[in-house]
Order: structure tokens, then sequence, then C-alpha cells
């Protein structure tokens, strides 16, 4: 059984628009995030694709990965992930055929077939007629071909030849953990937001896995939501936001990321806090201690190999220190 002090720790980072800021400071502040992150000893760093939210800025993902690389050292830096059937595959394979060149050894690729939006944006993205999540197979195995040149294939992915990042499947159902334990792939379970799925997932990845040239064995990473500050109040204080935002989703009016005095400020109905309590019930807000309990907990019911936080909070200050306080769990 593993402790949070044997796992390596990474982070996911959807480059949150805050209420007050804009996207040119949600980017830079991503980048900030990165280094900091890097000098704390996180293993990597991945952005997540997301189209038509007032509150995310990481919908260009290949380019801010390739912002993040650049403006790091050490750090692997990758897709949490490319939601492929919005993409042709031979656009994919350059992009990070492309990173990989410029960063060798220092990129993933993360793949998802979920949207990462509206079924309008999807369509705005696919086009009529286009891209679909029921060919999401066929779309990967296409992707994998484009890094091997193939005299039979009329077209190639030029950038893509011998610059083959780790490919890992992303996931919040058994799908893709199963497609993935097929391929031998690793895989990465969003428990952050779908948490009853978390261990059935995983159960069918590690009975689908066969041994490939990738891995000989499985190897799990979870997407975790996770709000560390000195005090448990405190924590749930800069957490709030999160919350809010979630809320105002679901009702088809997102917004940049409030302010903590405007998530105290709401008037919550019963059924918003209860909606809440479900979606953030998974989520490790607290103290240190606090988050170290429930991480260990999860990784004792899991047998994760690896923890990707994400974090959401208004001041950029909070969130750097939430990942510090993390990171101080290890030692």
């Amino acid at each position: 059984m593993s402790s949070l002090s044997e796992v390596p720790l990474s982070v996911l980072d959807l480059s949150p628009i805050v209420s007050g800021g804009d996207v040119g400071l949600a980017l830079r502040n991503t980048v900030d995030l990165a280094r900091e992150t890097e000098r704390l000893g996180y293993h990597r760093y991945w952005l997540a694709e997301h189209h038509n939210m007032p509150g995310i800025a990481s919908s260009a993902t290949a380019v801010l990965i390739g912002h993040v690389a650049q403006a790091t050292e050490r750090i692997r830096v990758g897709s949490g992930g490319v939601m492929l059937p919005n993409h042709a595959p031979l656009v994919i394979a350059e992009q990070f055929g492309t990173l990989e060149a410029f960063h060798p050894g220092r990129i993933d690729l993360g793949i998802g077939r979920a949207p990462g939006t509206d079924q309008r944006t999807a369509l705005a993205l696919r086009g009529p007629g286009g891209l679909s999540a029921e060919n999401f197979p066929q779309q990967l195995a296409e992707l994998v071909d484009y890094f091997e040149h193939s005299e039979a294939r009329a077209v190639n992915a030029v950038t893509a030849e011998g610059n083959k990042p780790p490919l890992w499947l992303l996931g919040s159902s058994g799908f893709s953990a199963q497609l993935a334990g097929q391929l031998g792939l690793p895989f990465s379970f969003a428990h952050h937001f779908s948490a009853e799925n978390t261990i059935p997932a995983v159960q069918i990845y590690r009975d689908a896995f066969r041994p490939s040239e990738v891995l000989a064995e499985p190897y799990v990473m979870l997407g975790t939501s996770v709000v560390a500050a000195e005090t448990d109040e405190r924590a749930r204080y800069l957490a709030a936001p999160s919350g809010l935002t979630f809320l105002s989703l679901r009702r088809g009016r997102p917004i940049p990321l409030p302010t903590p005095e405007d998530a105290a400020a709401y008037q919550y109905s019963e059924m918003d806090r209860a909606f809440l309590a479900e979606r953030f019930g998974s989520s490790y807000v607290g103290s240190p201690e606090t988050v170290r309990k429930g991480l260990d907990g999860l990784l004792a019911d899991t047998g994760a190999d690896e923890i990707m936080i994400t974090t959401m909070v208004h001041d950029q200050a909070d969130r750097v220190r939430s990942y510090e306080l993390v990171k101080e769990l290890t030692r």
C-alpha cells in the first residue's frame, strides 16, 4: 500500500480566468505556477482542453504546452488532455511531434474522448458530419500510426516521425479504462469529477491490461481536486468559488472564477448545498493533515501509482501556497 510520500505528485491546470482578471492574467499565472511547481519538485504539469467557458483559458492546449515547456527546464509538460474527437489525428500528431522535437523527453500526450465543452461548441469545432467520439479507437490508431513514416500511406506527419511522446488515455468511465488496458497504455482517471466510478474503472483497467512495449505493468494516475491551507476553515473559504462556478455552469450560465468574498455572500438554496456536497464530496479540502488523510485514503483504496492535483482558487498566491503545503507532506 502506497502513501503520499511514495508516489509522484503532478499538476493539472485549467488556466482559470478569475473575476476581475482576463485571459492574459490567466496565462501568466499558468506559466508562474508551472515554474513554482517545478521548483517544488512536482513530476508533470498538464493542461486541460476546454472550450467556450469564460472561466477557462486553456483551450489552445498545444500552444500553451509549448509556452510552459519553454518557461521551465525539467518538469514534464503535457495534455490532460487533448480531446481527440475535436481534432484530426494528423493535426495532433504534427503538433505533439513538434513539441517533442522542441523539448525531447519532456512532453506527454494525454488523450480523451469527451468534447470538453457543450454540444453546440463541439459541433463548431468538428464541423457538420465531422469527427465523433464513436470512432475514438480508430482515431487513436490513426494518431499512433502518424508517428511512424509509411510509404504505403499518401499522407505522413513529417514533424511527428521519430518524435513520439508518451501516450496516455484519460477517462471518467470504464470505456477508456478498458481500451487503455487492452493497448498497454498508462491510464489517468478523473477522480475529481467521477469519484463513484474510480474504483470500478481502475479495476477494469487492471483486468484488461496487456503488457506492451510501453508498459510491462498497469500504471494508474488519479486526477484529484485539492485545496490546502493552514486551517480547514481557511481552505473551505478558498475552495468555495469553485463550487459557485459549477453551480453557474449547471444552470447554463458559466462565469469566471469568483472571489471567495462573492462565494461567501451568495445565497445558496438547500438544493444548491446538496448538489455541492455531492459534487465536491471527493475533493480534498483542508489543512495539510486533513489533505494528507484524504489522499492517503485514496491511495489505500485504489493503489494508484501517481496523483495529479488540480487547485481552483481565485488568488494566485493561495494557489501556489496550496501546492507548497501538499508537497511538504511528502518530505
